[in-house]
C-alpha cells in the first residue's frame, strides 16, 4: 500500500507551497490524528490527515484465520472531525442591501441576525462580488469567482475559463471537504450554481448540491435564479423534483425551508447526537418575487416605516448607522443620483404605490429573518448553539435595482424588455406580494437600502453593490460580545475561517485530483482583537465590466456606463478595457467612495490600474465583457444541440430550461405542436404540454372538451385559439401551427389551430415573448405542475383526462437576428 507520506512526496510542488507550507506551523501541529477507543474496536472513531481527501484505507490489523473462531477482526475506525470542532451554520440572504436590516442601521426589523450580532461580532466591511451566482461559488470554495468559472450568473455563461459556469473539480466546495471529515452536511434554498445544460432531473448531477464537487448530504432547495415562494416550481429534494404547495393553500417556501432544516437539526440530535454538522442556508429572501404572508405585510405596513419617503429613509439610515458605530463619525453620505427622481417631486399615486412595494418588501425581509431565527433557535433547543459557528451574510450583493424605476409587478414583464408604468402596477397594488404577483420593488428603495454607498448589485466597483453586512458569532470561544470589526473583507474569506475553526487543513488533493490553493484568508484573527491589522491587502472586484482593486485602503474604480437598471441589447463598446473612466478613493479617510482623487493622484491611479490588470490575469477575469442580455440569451452547451423534434408519449414534468435543449423553446422562431390523443365517452379535458405560467408563457390543453391553446404575454394580454365543439370520443390529431414575422426578436406571426387536419381558428398575434418564458416553471405533458397559464381557464395540475399517444413538437430555424 502506498502511506501518506509518499503520496504526499508526489504532489507537485505548486500545490505544497500554495496550500500547505503558507500554514503557520502551529496549524500543522493541530492536524495531529487524534483518536478514541480501543484500535479495531467497533466504538474506535479517528481523525484525519485532512490534506488528501479521501483518506487513504485504513489498514487490516486483526487476524485471519480459515476459522472465525481463530481470527481476530479488526473495525476501521469512524472517521469524525478534531475534537471541539464546531458545528457551522453559514446563513445567505439575497439582495439586501448593506443598511436594509436594522443590525447595520436599518429600519426593517431583524432580530435574528441581531442576536447574532449581539452574541458575537458585527462585521462591516465585508464584501461580495455584486451578483448572486459569483458570490455563491466564491463562498463555498474559498476563490475569486472568475477562479472558479463564475464571472457571471450562469445564464450568462460564456465559453471562456473565467465564465463558463463548471466550478472545477481542482476548487471543491467546504462542504466536500467537512462531509469527508466526518460532518454530516445539508443545504436549503437556492443553487444558482448549477450549469444550466445539468439543471435537470436527467442530470448529470456532479455539480449538484449533493455532488461531489459541493459535496452536500442532502439537498432542499431550489435551482436557478429565484422562485416563487408560494408555487416553487422549480424545487427539488436531493435530485427529485416535488411540489409540496399543491393542495396546501397558504404552504410558502420561506416557512418550509426552516421546517426542513429545523427537521433535520432534530434528527441528528436524536440519531447522532454527537456528530458535528454544517448547515448551508440560503433562502430566496430577498431576491425578487418579494413573498411575504399576508400577516408579516400588515405587522410591517402597520409600522409606516416608509411613508416619508426613500430620500427621508437614507438620511434616517445615516444617522443611525452612525449611532451604532457600524460607519465612523467623518463618514459622508454619498449624492443621490439625477438618474432616480427625488420623493417629493413624485405624484401622490407614485408615492402611494412605491410605499406598497417597500411595505411588502420589509415584510419579506423581516419574515426571512423570523424563519432564519427558528433555525437558531432549534440548534439551541438542543443545547448545542455555544459550540456552534453561525456566520449570517445579510445578501449576497446590494439591493436589487432589477425592478426599474416604476417597480415590477411582474419580475418577467422587465425580462422580456416591457416596463410597467405606475398606472399599470398599480392595477396590482392589492395583490402586491401574492401568488397573483411577481413583484420588485422601483429602483429609489434599492439606493436607499444602501446607504451610505452609491450604486447597487450589479455594480461591482462600488460598495453599494459590493459591501453587505455579516454578523458571526461561536459563543465557546469569540468572547467579544456585541463588538463591532472593521477589518477588510471578502466573501472568499469565510472557507478558511470555517477550516481554521474546525481545526482541519486546506486539502491539496480530493478525489483524486490536485487542489488549486483557496484564495481566501481567514477572519478568526479578528475575534479576539478589534483593532488587528487587517489581512487581505488586496482584493480585485469585476462584473459586466465594472471593475475596481482594493490594496491598503486604497480603491480605484470605473463608474458604469449606464445605469443597471436600463436593460438594452444595444451593441457593447468595443475595447471594453479603455472605454470606462477610473475614479480613486483613500477609503481609510473616505469610508464611502465620496471623494475621487483621480485627478490630484494621477501616478497612484495608474499604480492601481496596473494591479488591476495583474491580478485579472491572475484570476482568469479576462476578456472583459460588459453585455447582460446579450448573454443570457446566448446559446450555450446542450445535451440535445440543434434537436428540432421532440417526441413526448404520456406524462413528463418538472423539465426546466428550454433554452439549453433540455425542452423545446418556442421563442422567436416558427414551430408545430402536434398531439395525437384518445378520448374517452364521456369526454376529455386538461393539459396536453405546457411551459411557463401565470406570469409568461404557454399551454395546449383542452377546456371542457374543446381544444385551447394560449400564449400569456407577461400576465398584461393572453392570446388565445380555441375550437368551437368539444372532441367526440375516439382518436383525434390536434395541431398547433405558428408562423413567425421574424427574423428579429418578439416579433409577431400567425397561429394556427386545427383538429384532424381542419381548421378550426387562426389568426395573427402581434408580438410575442422575445427573452425567456418563467425560469421559475417548468415544462410540462399531459400536466402542469406550476400555476396555469389562465387562472380563469383551469387550476393546476390539470392532468389529461384522455390518452396521449404520441406529442411531437417541431421547431423552425432561430429567427433571434437575421444572421440565425
Amino acid at each position: 500500500m502506498t502511506s501518506v507520506s509518499n503520496l504526499h512526496h508526489r504532489v507537485t510542488s505548486r500545490i505544497l507551497v500554495g496550500s500547505l507550507l503558507l500554514l503557520p506551523l502551529t496549524a500543522l501541529n493541530a492536524y495531529a490524528q487524534q483518536t478514541t477507543g480501543v484500535a479495531g474496536s467497533p466504538g474506535a472513531t479517528t481523525t484525519i490527515d485532512g490534506r488528501y481527501l479521501p483518506n487513504p484505507p485504513q489498514p487490516f490489523k486483526g487476524e485471519i484465520s480459515p476459522n472465525a473462531v481463530q481470527s481476530k477482526p479488526y473495525w476501521p475506525a469512524l472517521v469524525t472531525p478534531p475534537k471541539g470542532a464546531p458545528n457551522v451554520l453559514l446563513i445567505m440572504t439575497d439582495d439586501v442591501g448593506f443598511s436594509a436590516p436594522s443590525t447595520f442601521g436599518g429600519v426593517i426589523p431583524t432580530p435574528a441576525l441581531d442576536r447574532i450580532a449581539q452574541t458575537g461580532l458585527r462585521y462591516t466591511r465585508f464584501h461580495t462580488t455584486a451578483l448572486c451566482s459569483p458570490t455563491r461559488a466564491a463562498l463555498l470554495t474559498g476563490r475569486n469567482h472568475h477562479s472558479v468559472a463564475t464571472g457571471v450568473v450562469v445564464d450568462q455563461a460564456t465559453g471562456y475559463p473565467g465564465y463558463n459556469s463548471v466550478i472545477p473539480r481542482d476548487a471543491v466546495a467546504i462542504g466536500e471537504i467537512l462531509r469527508q471529515n466526518g460532518y454530516d452536511t445539508s443545504w436549503y434554498g437556492k443553487d444558482h450554481n448549477v450549469p444550466q445544460w445539468e439543471g435537470t432531473q436527467a442530470g448529470p448531477f456532479h455539480n449538484w448540491p449533493t455532488g461531489p464537487i459541493k459535496g452536500f448530504d442532502y439537498y432542499y432547495g431550489f435551482a436557478g435564479d429565484d422562485a416563487s415562494q408560494w408555487q416553487p416550481n422549480n424545487l427539488f429534494r436531493n435530485t427529485t423534483p416535488i411540489q409540496p404547495f399543491l393542495g396546501n393553500p397558504g404552504w410558502n417556501l420561506i416557512t418550509a425551508m426552516a421546517d426542513e432544516a429545523i427537521g433535520r437539526i432534530k434528527m441528528l440530535n436524536e440519531v447522532q447526537p454527537g456528530r458535528p454538522f454544517m448547515i448551508y442556508y440560503a433562502p430566496g429572501g430577498t431576491h425578487s418575487p418579494h413573498h411575504p404572508t399576508p400577516e408579516w405585510t400588515k405587522k410591517i405596513s402597520d409600522m409606516h416605516l416608509f411613508d416619508k419617503g426613500w430620500n427621508d429613509l437614507r438620511e434616517q439610515t445615516f444617522a443611525n448607522q452612525k449611532k451604532l458605530g457600524v460607519i465612523p463619525q467623518n463618514a459622508e453620505l454619498t449624492s443621490w443620483p439625477d438618474s432616480i427622481p427625488k420623493w417629493d417631486t413624485l405624484s401622490p399615486e407614485a408615492k402611494r404605490l412605491y410605499i406598497r412595494q417597500a411595505d411588502v418588501y420589509a415584510a419579506y425581509l423581516a419574515y426571512t429573518d423570523h424563519e432564519i431565527g427558528r433555525v437558531i433557535q432549534a440548534i439551541a433547543d438542543t443545547g448545542k448553539l455555544d459550540n456552534t459557528l453561525v456566520i449570517y451574510i445579510s445578501g449576497d450583493n446590494g439591493a436589487s435595482p432589477e425592478g426599474t424605476l416604476h417597480g415590477l409587478f411582474n419580475e418577467f414583464a422587465v425580462a422580456n424588455a416591457v416596463h410597467p408604468t405606475v398606472e399599470l402596477n398599480t392595477k396590482f397594488y392589492d395583490a402586491w406580494g401574492s401568488d397573483q404577483t411577481y413583484p420588485h420593488y422601483a429602483v429609489g428603495w434599492a439606493w436607499a437600502w444602501d446607504t451610505p454607498y452609491k450604486w447597487t448589485k450589479q455594480i461591482a466597483s462600488y460598495f453599494g453593490g459590493t459591501r453587505n453586512g455579516m454578523a458571526m458569532a461561536w459563543p465557546a470561544r469569540i468572547k467579544d460580545a456585541g463588538g463591532i470589526r472593521h477589518q477588510f473583507h471578502h466573501v472568499i474569506d469565510v472557507v478558511p475561517t470555517i477550516l481554521e475553526a474546525a481545526g482541519l487543513p486546506q486539502p491539496a488533493m480530493v478525489n483524486g485530483i490536485a487542489q488549486k490553493p483557496i484564495e481566501g484568508v481567514s477572519m478568526a484573527y479578528t475575534w479576539g482583537d478589534a483593532n488587528a491589522p487587517g489581512q487581505r491587502t488586496t482584493q480585485y472586484f469585476e462584473m459586466f465590466g465594472k471593475r475596481a482593486i482594493y490594496q491598503d485602503g486604497w480603491v480605484a474604480a470605473t463608474p458604469p456606463l449606464s445605469p443597471p437598471w436600463d436593460l438594452s441589447l444595444a451593441e457593447p463598446p468595443s475595447d471594453v478595457m479603455n472605454a470606462y473612466r477610473w475614479e480613486l478613493y483613500n477609503i481609510n479617510e473616505d469610508w464611502t467612495q465620496a471623494n475621487d482623487l483621480a485627478a490630484k493622484m494621477p501616478d497612484k491611479l495608474r499604480d492601481m490600474q496596473q494591479l488591476f490588470a495583474m491580478e485579472a490575469t491572475k484570476y482568469q477575469v479576462f476578456p472583459l465583457d460588459d453585455t447582460r442580455l446579450t448573454r443570457f440569451i446566448s446559446h450555450k452547451p446542450s445535451y440535445s444541440a440543434d434537436r428540432t423534434l421532440f417526441t413526448y408519449t404520456g406524462e413528463l414534468s418538472n423539465v426546466p430550461f428550454p433554452e439549453t435543449g433540455s425542452a423545446p423553446s418556442l421563442l422567436n422562431r416558427s414551430y408545430t405542436i402536434t398531439a395525437e390523443v384518445d378520448i374517452p365517452q364521456g369526454g376529455a379535458e386538461g393539459m396536453l404540454v405546457t411551459d411557463g405560467g401565470r406570469f409568461a408563457g404557454y399551454g395546449f390543453y383542452l377546456l371542457k372538451g374543446r381544444p385551447v391553446f394560449t400564449w400569456n404575454l407577461v400576465a398584461l394580454e393572453r392570446v388565445k385559439w380555441q375550437g368551437k365543439e368539444a372532441l367526440a370520443p375516439g382518436k383525434h390529431t390536434l395541431e398547433f401551427d405558428w408562423k413567425y414575422d421574424g427574423p428579429g426578436l418578439g416579433k409577431g406571426g400567425t397561429g394556427t389551430l386545427k383538429v384532424d387536419g381542419n381548421v378550426v381558428e387562426s389568426h395573427p398575434m402581434p408580438r410575442s415573448l422575445p427573452i425567456t418564458l418563467m425560469w421559475d416553471e417548468t415544462f410540462n405533458v399531459g400536466l402542469d405542475t406550476g400555476t396555469p397559464v389562465d387562472d380563469q381557464d383551469y387550476q393546476v395540475p390539470f392532468k389529461f383526462t384522455g390518452k396521449i399517444n404520441k406529442l411531437n413538437v417541431r421547431l423552425g430555424p432561430n429567427k433571434m437576428s437575421s444572421a440565425n
